[in-house]
């Protein structure tokens, strides 16, 4: 089994699809909604965990382009300025994944695990520098 994190655009004409539906039930993929921001005829966009084996996830993924949905990987769209970043640890406080760590308490340096990052933003605010940005 294979797991992966991506960004689902939806154009307005697709909000009222049975896009994850299908996902499921034609490729076999469990999908877990991170975050989803989708209103009636504006466009939406929601960050997904997908689970599934490589190969059907691939497929689900071509699909989901071929239907109009731009998809992207989500550690593209949450970034660090590692020159900005001072390590104060502001970040870490806020962190509900532990994206962001102190993993060696003698160095005091926050680690930023993409892997974990479920773009949930409040890393963005709860930084003094602006070391931290989202983009979708």
């Amino acid at each position: 089994m294979t797991e992966r994190r991506v960004v689902l655009h939806y154009p307005r004409t697709l909000i009222d699809e049975p896009i994850i539906s299908r996902l499921v039930r034609d490729f076999d993929i469990t999908v877990n909604i991170l975050r989803a921001s989708i209103t009636p005829d504006q466009e939406g966009l929601m960050v997904v965990g997908l689970e599934g084996t490589e190969e059907n996830i691939e497929s689900g993924l071509v699909w989901v382009e071929e239907h109009g949905v731009r998809t992207q990987p989500l550690e593209h769209d949450v970034v660090r300025n590692e020159e900005r970043c001072t390590h104060c640890g502001h970040c870490v406080v806020v962190c509900p994944t532990k994206a962001l760590r102190i993993e060696d308490y003698q160095s005091q340096k926050v680690v930023f695990d993409t892997d974990r990052c479920v773009a949930c933003e409040l890393c963005v605010p709860a930084c003094p520098p602006r070391a931290m940005r989202v983009r979708f």
